[in-house]
């Protein structure tokens, strides 16, 4: 598993196919009109705002025109993933970007794009760039398995998204191989109780970033979401767009306020929806996500019928007695820590609470193969033992942009808090603050973001009540950061991580915004 739960964050992809959430109504009613409601033109920046399109970095080097010029050769994608068939709308191609921002006429990498034009031609507004999150999730991967719930953003943007860089095709980053992987699982306990398994718990941690030194050290010191940021900016320019248009979901919001930070001129219509806390640290976010995850597993528990203290207490009973005595599954184990990743997959899906109730009352009964199975759909490991390198990449990015380098006494002096906050989940996310990070081969960009973005235009900032993987205070914290007249917070009361597409309300307001650039009133509440 990677850092806290997000990486999954999404786990959009994991998501997606789990199934969607619950719809829900909504009240309050909207404002005034954003900019650019002329569905020939796109939003503009009030003026006097200032944009750095004409460079690279806000401020830096000026980009060379075979960048700034590129034109996308757009084919069929080969092999989309999500069953596209041949004569698909789907096209994908590539764009070159500078490795590193402040060498502009250096080395470049490829970043993959895949696009399905818009439905008319007539009302089209441009592009809508999505990220999905992770960090590490493939969006060539991801968009075409989720469209369907982008129907009528369809029909004026081009729906385009991307692999960020160090993610699979955009040069990817590798850290360890299968067999590696397979024996970390075996190994190594994520919650150490002993001097012998803390010692452990670390040298699989360094282990893991000395591989991605040795696999891709070309690549890590520059994998940042400021450097991500740059990248957009560029794929806005070479796809003909004056605005960013974006839509970005749990670490893509965190990717949408860093482009809006540096680029406050070039923000078109952007909505951040399932939003990360700008204003943590390290040790803030492991805080938030203990309490998000025992906050959705309360609210499980309750629709249970159980009492959320008693029902907590059961499922840290089941992890204490896995960690003495993991259970086979044919020639594997479900360990305490694959048993609590599969407790926190079905936990971003109210629709996928049902899967935890069975996969819960199995392993208490000796059967542990449900439990292991929804680690396995978490951490991206198929039936044949290969792993994906989405968590390789979540952890490059994430130690790229964190200065914080959390000590095994300074994480187990967090212990005492995190337990008290979660039985459940505290051990682990109080212990990976220093097993995220350990030794990493990079320093990190900062320890707290700034998401400030005077003059932008509104963002609209979508937080719902339930999402245990970026916690409903988050998008308070956003909107607050971005900057008086620019967040705009619309409350989604509801379970499950996002609101696009669960709650009827939010996805309506959402529409209304990018779709006719309805700025819904700041404190809107769908419930």
């Amino acid at each position: 598993m990677g850092r806290s739960f997000i990486g999954g964050g999404i786990r959009t992809g994991a998501v997606l196919a789990l199934g969607g959430l619950l719809a829900a109504g909504c009240t309050a009613s909207g404002g005034a009109a954003a900019p650019g409601d002329d569905p020939k033109s796109s939003a503009t920046a009030p003026s006097g705002t200032p944009s750095a399109s004409a460079g690279g970095p806000a401020g830096g080097p000026a980009l060379p025109a075979a960048l700034t010029g590129q034109r996308p050769d757009w084919r069929r994608c080969t092999a989309p993933e999500g069953g596209e068939a041949p004569g698909s709308a789907w096209r994908c191609a590539t764009v070159k970007v500078p490795l590193d921002y402040a060498k502009p006429d250096g080395p470049t990498i490829p970043i993959a794009l895949i696009r399905k034009e818009a439905g008319s031609k007539e009302a089209r507004i441009g592009s809508l760039l999505f990220n999905f999150g992770g960090p590490g999730g493939s969006g060539v991967d991801i968009l075409p398995r989720g469209a369907a719930e982008y129907t009528a953003l369809a029909t004026r943007y081009d729906l385009v998204s991307f692999d960020p860089r160090g993610v699979q095709r955009s040069a990817g980053v590798a850290c360890r191989d299968d067999k590696e992987q397979a024996k970390a699982e075996r190994t190594v306990d994520y919650t150490p109780d002993t001097a012998a398994e803390e010692r452990a718990f670390r040298a699989d941690a360094v282990a893991f970033g000395q591989g991605c030194e040795r696999r891709s050290g070309a690549v890590i010191p520059y994998t940042t979401t400021s450097n991500t940021a740059r990248d957009m900016d560029l794929i806005r320019r070479v796809l003909g767009d004056a605005k960013l248009h974006y839509f970005g979901i749990s670490y893509g919001t965190q990717l949408g306020a860093a482009y809006a930070h540096l680029f406050p001129g070039n923000v078109g219509r952007m909505v951040l929806d399932a939003v990360v806390d700008p204003t943590a640290d390290a040790v803030g976010h492991a805080r938030n996500q203990t309490i998000g995850f025992q906050r959705a597993l309360d609210n499980y528990l309750r629709s249970t019928g159980q009492d959320p203290k008693d029902g907590t207490a059961r499922i840290a009973r089941l992890l204490e007695k896995l960690d003495r005595r993991p259970l086979p599954v044919g020639d594997r184990r479900l360990t305490d820590s694959l048993a609590l990743t599969g407790v926190v997959m079905p936990l971003y899906s109210q629709q996928s609470w049902p899967l935890l109730t069975s996969a819960l009352a199995k392993a208490e009964n000796g059967s542990g193969a449900e439990l292991l199975s929804l680690a396995d759909w978490y951490n991206d490991r198929d039936a044949t033992g290969h792993y994906a390198t989405q968590s390789h990449a979540q952890r490059a990015i994430s130690c790229a942009d964190s200065a914080e380098r959390p000590t095994l006494d300074e994480a187990r002096a967090l212990l005492p808090e995190f337990r008290r906050l979660s039985p459940v989940f505290g051990s682990y996310l109080a212990w990976d603050t220093a097993g995220w990070c350990a030794d990493w081969p990079v320093k990190g960009e900062y320890e707290v973001m700034d998401a400030s973005a005077p003059g932008a235009a509104p963002i609209l900032v979508v937080g719902t009540t339930g999402d245990p993987a970026t916690p409903y205070e988050g998008a308070e914290k956003m909107a607050k950061a971005l900057g008086a007249g620019v967040g705009v917070l619309v409350t989604n009361k509801g379970e499950g991580h996002g609101a696009y597409g669960s709650g009827a309300c939010a996805t309506k307001r959402i529409d209304a915004y990018l779709l006719k650039g309805e700025v819904p009133a700041n404190g809107t509440t769908c419930s």
